[in-house]
């Protein structure tokens, strides 16, 4: 099995990690830049599964690709936030309208502004997304580039220990900022095998919860920035990583935002959020 692993999904990137995790499913753990890779790969079958934000694979569905969802993580409404500069003069969202924006475009940062503008009246349309890309977002936000930046964990942790920083929203007050684990139907993965993986991935999330010094050493230890052990602590046990079934409420999140970005013009057309051709569980 070649499981795909970025470094913005912690617990697959701490499954490759983890003693012993997927042993039945003879697993190849295959290193990837970030999540809006995922579905290409899977395309590709560079990967059979990746593990991403809910954002990615409706884009892959927006694309005629035909996703197949496996998992879901437990909402992790502390993983994202929209900083601006501590002396800005922006109060609330809706003082963003006409403003820079740095995101990852593409990802939940997407869902969370377009929630965040459309809970004061505006939409995306009224802002400048600025693609962070390979960008220091952290640094173009100090020296003024852009006016706000949409963080996510390890990052987040750090910013909001600085003073010349100032939290505007956690993604917790507009999206469920879920993790989920998909594929595509294309891949042919059996009923066994997703299964399997749920399984997994459920009992790889239990093991983290019970020994979050021992998730943090292994972030740390294969952390490329050099994250220090402390904030991975504090990131692990800040998320629930319970993995469940793919039920009704989760597709509904889907379609919920699907809708959301389609009515944003982020889409352009309409998706219908598929049901599971199999039971996962």
């Amino acid at each position: 099995m070649r499981i795909g692993v970025h470094p913005n999904n912690l617990h697959l990137r701490l499954a490759g990690l983890w003693p012993g995790a997927f042993a039945e499913l003879d697993p190849e753990f295959i290193s990837y830049g970030e999540g809006r890779d995922t579905a290409a790969l899977i395309d590709q079958g560079a990967i059979d599964f990746g593990g991403t934000g809910s954002t990615p694979p409706l884009e892959a569905d927006a694309r005629g690709l035909g996703v197949e969802y496996i998992a879901a993580s437990a909402p992790r409404p502390a993983n994202g936030a929209i900083f601006v500069r501590a002396a800005s003069d922006i109060a609330s969202v809706a003082d963003l309208v006409g403003r820079r924006v740095s995101l990852i475009d593409g990802s939940f940062h997407t869902y969370l502004l377009a929630r965040s503008l459309e809970g004061q009246g505006f939409a995306l349309s009224d802002v400048e997304r600025v693609e962070s890309g390979t960008r220091d977002s952290l640094t173009e936000l100090l020296e003024g580039r852009v006016d706000a930046w949409v963080a996510m964990s390890p990052r987040l942790e750090k910013a909001i220990e600085r003073s010349d920083l100032r939290l505007l929203l956690r993604c917790g007050a507009a999206i469920p900022n879920r993790s989920l684990f998909w594929t595509l139907r294309r891949t042919g993965l059996s009923s066994g095998e997703l299964a399997a993986i749920a399984a997994e991935l459920n009992r790889i999330g239990r093991e983290i919860a019970a020994d979050p010094k021992a998730a943090a050493h292994l972030l740390a230890a294969d952390d490329r920035i050099g994250t220090h052990v402390d904030v991975w602590e504090r990131v692990v046990r800040s998320r629930d990583f319970t993995v469940g079934p793919i039920d009704s409420a989760v597709l509904a999140e889907q379609q919920e935002e699907a809708d959301t970005l389609y009515r944003h013009g982020h889409f352009h057309h309409s998706i219908a959020v598929a049901q599971p051709l199999k039971t996962a569980y």
